[in-house]
């Protein structure tokens, strides 16, 4: 069985013992924690570090005081500490500094330990926090690029998107398909995973609040959802007209242009000429004929919405 070491493991690991080291060097008492410090404040994102990193150091800032009104106005004693929390948690809350909880008890249960309240001893404290949360500040600062994976989902899903047109294009002409449909459920899939790829790349950049990637997967998301609902109007066809081949036509060049660039627009064009030529063609002459103009119809109206979200577009350069 293989097991894959990921670069927030590498992080935390490097981090902790880098942290433990500068402490201990320093001279500082309960140096470990510096390390426990460091472990609790490696994120995924870079944003997420920085803001987890603050609540923690205002966290455990705020103990110090704290523990120096309860344990040298009441106590050094357990219920004492659970009567402080009772009081101490609520304020992080509404501090919006709630995440620091942990990492602050690590502090109130130091100064429990050391009966001791001096300023010593808050350096002390303040050069744990300062060495395990600026640690772990540090290594965050690097975040592997995932532009090329964001690009990996582009091209599959486009891939998708293709084969699904395809697949449309095949039943129009021949009124026969032995597809599965696994495009579909792929396609809904990678989205998903799409999207939230893209929040996180987003999340490693501070000055950067859009991300290009995380728009066009939405924009696909929008244009999938079209596609699931025109799969059942192509399907309810059955029975062949000029019409029907001239969409499949248009399918099929559709579909080989099925890429990030925006030529939106020259479809749309030729799919309101295409429509203008319907409208001068005779009308059906049976039953059957006029259901099956009026369900290409809707299919083409659908095709006009599935561009125009593309035409609002941003296009990606490939690189």
């Amino acid at each position: 069985m293989k097991y894959r070491i990921g670069y927030r493991t590498i992080k935390t690991a490097a981090g902790t013992a880098i942290s433990i080291l500068i402490a201990q060097q320093l001279g500082l008492h309960n140096f470990a924690s510096a390390g426990i410090l460091t472990i609790l404040c490696i994120q995924v994102t870079k944003r997420r570090s920085l803001r987890t990193s603050w609540d923690r150091f205002l966290a455990c800032v705020l103990a110090m005081p704290f523990s120096a009104v309860f344990f040298e106005g009441i106590a050094y004693h357990p219920l004492v500490i659970g009567v402080m929390l009772v009081f101490f948690i609520p304020t992080l809350v509404m501090l919006k500094a709630k995440d620091g909880v942990v990492t602050s008890s690590v502090i109130i249960l130091h100064i429990y330990m050391a009966h001791n309240i001096s300023l010593a001893n808050f350096l002390n404290e303040l050069g744990v926090i300062s060495v395990g949360i600026g640690v772990a500040l540090l290594i965050n600062l690097y975040m592997p690029s995932i532009e090329k994976i964001l690009g990996d989902y582009q091209r599959k899903i486009e891939e998708n998107f293709k084969i699904i047109f395809y697949e449309m294009v095949r039943y129009l002409r021949t009124g026969e398909s032995d597809w599965e449909g696994k495009e579909i459920t792929e396609s809904a899939r990678l989205l998903d995973e799409a999207k939230m790829l893209a929040l996180r790349d987003m999340e490693n950049h501070f000055l950067r609040e859009e991300n290009i990637y995380f728009h066009y997967f939405k924009m696909r998301e929008k244009q999938f959802e079209i596609i699931e609902r025109v799969l059942p109007i192509v399907t309810s066809i059955t029975s062949k007209v000029t019409q029907g081949k001239m969409i499949a036509d248009f399918l099929v060049e559709l579909s080989e242009n099925i890429h990030p660039g925006n030529t939106a627009h020259l479809y749309i064009d030729k799919l309101n000429g295409m429509k203008k030529e319907f409208e001068e063609m005779e009308l059906p002459k049976t039953r059957e004929e006029f259901e099956t103009r009026a369900a290409l119809l809707q299919l083409v109206n659908e095709m006009n919405d599935y561009l125009i979200i593309k035409s609002s577009f941003q296009a990606i350069k490939r690189k």
